[in-house]
């Protein structure tokens, strides 16, 4: 995710509760944020199958990190094992 530099505190600042819910739900096995540069966030992840994503993407969808993240480009790809 990249962010632009006027919302990076807030991007910042939401982001512990949003890991902290994360690792939180059922069917979480890993799940990692690291800023690699300034404003370009780096996510790792996995989940236990398909409907644990699929509900971790509900909740996160539905949340205050939704709302900070609104509109930042995301590029991802999401592999099954």
């Amino acid at each position: 995710m990249t962010c632009p530099p006027d919302r990076r505190d807030a991007v910042r600042a939401a982001l512990p509760a949003h890991i902290a819910l994360t690792r939180q739900e059922t069917g979480c096995i890993t799940f990692d944020v690291a800023e690699t540069t300034p404003g370009v966030f780096t996510v790792s992840e996995t989940f236990a199958d398909q409907a644990a994503f699929d509900t971790h993407q509900q909740r996160a969808g539905a949340s205050e990190w939704a709302e900070v993240t609104a509109g930042l480009p995301r590029n991802y790809t999401v592999t099954k094992g």
